[in-house]
């Protein structure tokens, strides 16, 4: 038994008349922020006590705020059972000394409820047991665009919006909220701002910022990541695949940062779509209010206008003759079944060459028997001891060759004398950087044929002659050259 089970409280509510409960069993440990209790004689109440005391006062005046500016949303019935929406404070909670300990709420039903996060993927909904109804993922986006809208219409602001902090009814695909202390709260006088918020659904221009600064549009761009997610088989809107002249690998919330949408109507620059989306068989007016969420410069949909836009999805879907839990939008056909053709065949492909490699890490497999390997590894020794030959007969022609060349500048002073120091400087330098350019373009070749020291040695070497061919070529007179003025 917990300590706290037993305890007696005080529950003070909006209009400030109080009634006394008792704590009963715990039914959960609840978050970072407190437990969750039943309440005796309360079946569709329970208590949410904090860890901290500390936080008395802070937490009093923004549950306060909540209770006053309640947004009322009703709970929906259906066959037979009313499913509570949402888990916002009825009453506070205090001591008998005066603490703020926790707040009143509606009992949710979490065995009846699952993560929004469980409906994005066809494998996590089959393992569930959950229904692999297109349309009910429709319904789910407008449920939760609805509870979105029916909270900002109040000022209130979830922040932290993401598919594990929201819950869906299994049967009617309804929102079921929780830990709603944690929003951003309009009071009367003042707003009491949310704690946490979570990558890869911050928008943009909040980067720069903190949870404490952000409002509606944080909630507008989570909201449209969420849908986008549950119309696109958990494909997140700023993932893809990177084209391959990009460098660097961006996190999500990076790519988010720089806009990188790539399921636009203009695509983007940094990442190609994932190539199991459907994106291109939706409306071309959902298109748009996606287009609108994601690309830099534009206004962002409400939760509104996604509430129209949803209703006219499940208005306007057609059912798919191949697979009943299949519905598509327009002469495109079914978008669903593209893309589970798609995985199919490429899982086929997959398989096949499991099956029967011929292959590994480029190596055929007949050529990897021990007698195979050993023939190779003595083809490749003598092949490698034939090229050290030539390499190092090539720079004994090299070396030999320099001292010629100094001599034939000796017997050309007259040659060189009409050509000019001029251009002959210009030719030195000319000769020095196509050396240069030669040395950059074959640098690994080189490296590991000659080596370091040997590469340098060369260079220095061709330098000298090159300086020394210099000088004797147009007898340059050392001392007169360096006499002090």
């Amino acid at each position: 038994m917990s300590e706290t089970e037993n305890m007696q409280y005080n529950a003070i509510f909006a209009d400030r008349h109080f009634e006394r409960i008792k704590l009963g069993a715990l039914l959960n440990k609840g978050g970072a922020a407190g437990k969750i209790y039943e309440i005796e004689g309360k079946k569709d109440k329970v208590a949410k006590i904090f860890h901290e005391r500390q936080k008395s006062n802070s937490n009093r005046f923004k549950l306060e705020a909540m209770v006053v500016n309640n947004p009322n949303i009703s709970s929906v019935r259906a066959g037979g059972v009313d499913y509570v929406q949402i888990a916002w404070p009825e009453a506070v909670i205090e001591d008998d000394e005066g603490y703020c300990v926790g707040y009143l709420m509606p009992f949710i039903d979490t065995s009846a409820a699952v993560s929004l996060d469980h409906l994005m993927q066809s494998a996590v909904r089959a393992k569930l047991k959950l229904s692999d109804k297109y349309e009910y993922r429709i319904m789910a986006a407008y449920n939760v665009a609805l509870m979105v809208a029916s909270l900002h219409k109040y000022g209130h602001y979830i922040i932290d919006l993401k598919p594990s902090n929201v819950s869906i009814y299994k049967k009617t695909m309804t929102v079921a909220m929780f830990d709603c202390d944690g929003f951003s709260i309009q009071g009367e006088q003042a707003r009491f701002p949310a704690e946490f918020v979570s990558e890869e659904y911050i928008y943009p221009e909040g980067m720069s910022g903190t949870c404490e600064d952000m409002g509606e549009e944080q909630d507008k761009f989570a909201l449209a990541v969420i849908i986008f997610k549950l119309l696109n088989n958990g494909i997140h809107p700023y993932s893809g695949v990177v084209k391959k002249n990009k460098d660097s690998t961006l996190s999500i919330q990076e790519r988010i940062e720089h806009y990188h949408y790539a399921y636009g109507l203009w695509g983007d620059s940094y990442q190609n779509p994932h190539p199991y989306s459907i994106h291109e068989f939706l409306l071309l007016s959902t298109m748009k209010l996606f287009d609108r969420a994601f690309v830099k410069g534009q206004n962002r949909p409400t939760a509104i206008e996604w509430q129209i836009e949803l209703d006219n999805l499940l208005k306007s879907m057609k059912r798919c003759k191949k697979n009943p839990n299949h519905v598509y939008f327009t002469n495109k056909g079914c978008g669903l079944c593209v893309a589970e053709e798609k995985l199919k065949a490429n899982l086929k492909t997959i398989k096949e060459k499991k099956v029967e490699p011929k292959k590994i890490r480029g190596f055929e497999l007949r050529k990897l028997s021990k007698e195979s390997l050993q023939a190779d590894k003595k083809q490749h020794f003598l092949h490698e001891q034939k090229a050290l030959r030539i390499t190092y007969g090539i720079i004994g022609f090299y070396i030999l060759l320099l001292p010629g060349l100094l001599r034939l500048m000796y017997v050309s002073k007259d040659v060189l004398e009409e050509i000019g120091i001029s251009l002959q400087l210009i030719a030195i330098i000319l000769f020095f950087n196509f050396l240069h350019f030669v040395v950059k373009k074959y640098k690994r070749l080189l490296l590991r044929r000659l080596g370091a020291m040997l590469l340098s040695g060369l260079i220095t070497y061709t330098y000298c002659c090159v300086i020394i061919g210099f000088v004797i070529g147009n007898d340059v007179d050392w001392v007169r050259l360096f006499k002090p003025f």
